[in-house]
């Protein structure tokens, strides 16, 4: 049985991105049309199914690195402002789009909520065995 790591990253999103564009708990907000992804961008996203692409790479992040939250995926998603003859300043990602997307994949059911020590999201055995299924299609 092949799992996350057997399989190449980009094909991985795609065929992961694909799988989610069927389910109704990941369709993309309305508001998410005109948000920036991250402080350090200067435009919306403009490609189409960006949203369902953020939210397969979210997802293999739980996946790879067992518990996270929205505070350390925000640091992940963040970018280099460009602020002209200033140097470049780091600013983190949007924490509202991530904080969606790991809702919707708690409604999904692929995702619950952990609060011990450390607060966080981690993947349920449903999750684990739908990401392991992309995983033995995308090949």
């Amino acid at each position: 049985m092949k799992t996350l790591y057997d399989v190449e990253a980009g094909k991985y999103l795609d065929a992961l991105a694909e799988k989610l564009r069927g389910m109704k708990e990941f369709e993309q907000p309305e508001w998410a049309r005109y948000v920036k992804t991250s402080a350090s961008r200067t435009r919306p996203p403009f490609e189409e199914g960006w949203w369902l692409k953020r939210a397969a790479s979210i997802l293999r992040q739980v996946y790879l690195r067992g518990m996270l939250g929205v505070g350390r995926l925000k640091t992940k998603y963040g970018g280099r402002k460009e602020r002209g003859a200033k140097p470049d300043h780091f600013h983190k990602g949007s924490g509202k789009i991530i904080r969606t997307i790991l809702q919707q994949a708690e409604k999904a059911g692929f995702l619950e909520k952990i609060k011990d020590k450390k607060a966080g999201r981690k993947l349920t055995k449903k999750g684990k065995e739908f990401l392991d299924s992309v995983a033995e299609e995308a090949k």
